[in-house]
């Protein structure tokens, strides 16, 4: 009844605003699905531009061929392969005694040994003007290292992640007074805010791959590229974020140490940073795994790390070996939330 009551009331009070004068119009729901419409339509040919309807396609036929009632598809075929190649991973090396420099039998790596493998190959000789294949045997003595395999991906792995914490470190040294300079809390003047903004933004607008293939070409091929590319853009990143908390901290505490003499770098210290702390180590970790996943992929331009590894064994169908390298990865990445997780409930606690 009271529902009732209200409506007549509206109603009523409507009647009088328009007997009054007022102009009083009910909203129209034409533009508003005129939009609705042409936002479905650009949706619709962007979903095919960017080659989505093949996905949904091929993925449609893949689900119906599980089921049996369809034929094979190239998604299916391609999950079928890898999942019958890429398991179990690869753990051990063989190397051909032939190709080993300066090797010496009685000094074999710990752990390994010879073993000798019987192999087919064609040859083709001319007789006669006739074109002769014939099929030899041939004994090879291979070198086998039961963990030689993964004892490499370790390495490549741990240069990853020195290159993504010397990043890290880097973007640091560069993000903080960016992001002092880009505070309106510290910064002098508003030019000077504007103009650190703008290179923070210039540096994450530049993508890790082309500043690493820049700095390749500058310093060569090596994990020092990596450090200076992840250093680059994480920086924009982090000045940005360091900032943006900064100017949305309580103005308060900044106003009265300001007020009572204390330079930017003492309200910075005492004001500022005892609020955004906590972020800023949670930014730091962010970006400390981001780099780590990020520098798996910058030595396919030759900035080091275990990217040119995983892109060799994958271009040549070695999907064991790739399981190996990206099941490193993934462990490495776990582990290191799992370190830099401790370390901030410590920090922050103390």
């Amino acid at each position: 009844m009271d529902a009732a009551k209200q409506g007549r009331d509206l109603s009523a009070d409507v009647a009088d605003l328009l007997q009054c004068g007022w102009p009083i119009r009910q909203p129209s729901v034409i533009p508003k699905l005129l939009c609705v419409v042409a936002l479905v339509g650009v949706a619709a040919m962007s979903f095919r531009r960017v080659g989505l309807e093949q996905v949904r396609q091929e993925s449609t036929s893949a689900f119906w061929a599980m089921l049996g009632h369809g034929e094979s598809s190239q998604v299916l075929d391609g999950a079928q392969r890898f999942a019958q190649q890429g398991w179990p991973p690869v753990i051990s090396r063989q190397q051909e005694v032939s190709r080993i420099e300066n090797f010496n039998p009685d000094q074999l790596p710990w752990f390994s040994h010879l073993e000798s493998n019987q192999t087919t190959k064609m040859s083709v000789e001319f007789i006669d003007g006739q074109v002769i294949e014939r099929e030899e045997t041939i004994e090879e003595h291979v070198l086998v290292e039961p963990v030689g395999y993964l004892v490499r991906v370790g390495w490549l792995m741990l240069e990853t992640l020195e290159i993504a914490l010397w990043g890290t470190i880097l973007a640091l040294l560069l993000g903080v007074p960016l992001s002092l300079l880009g505070s309106r809390r510290i910064s002098i003047a508003t030019p000077i805010v504007y103009a650190a903004r703008a290179l923070c933004s210039l540096s994450r607008a530049i993508p890790e791959l082309v500043s690493a293939m820049f700095f390749v070409l500058l310093f060569g091929f090596g994990p020092a590229a990596g450090v200076l590319a992840l250093g680059l853009h994480s920086a924009g990143f982090l000045g940005k974020f360091f900032a943006d908390d900064m100017d949305n901290t309580d103005p308060a505490p900044a106003q009265a140490l300001a007020s009572s003499g204390v330079g930017r770098v003492g309200v910075f210290l005492h004001a500022l940073l005892p609020q955004v702390f906590p972020q800023y180590l949670a930014y730091i970790q962010y970006i400390l795994e981001r780099n780590v996943r990020t520098a798996t992929v910058l030595g396919i331009v030759g900035a080091g790390g275990i990217g040119v590894e995983l892109m060799g064994k994958w271009s040549n169908f070695q999907y064991g070996h790739a399981t190996t390298v990206l099941l490193a990865i993934f462990f490495t990445v776990v582990v290191l939330e799992l370190l830099t997780q401790s370390m901030r409930k410590k920090l922050i606690q103390d």
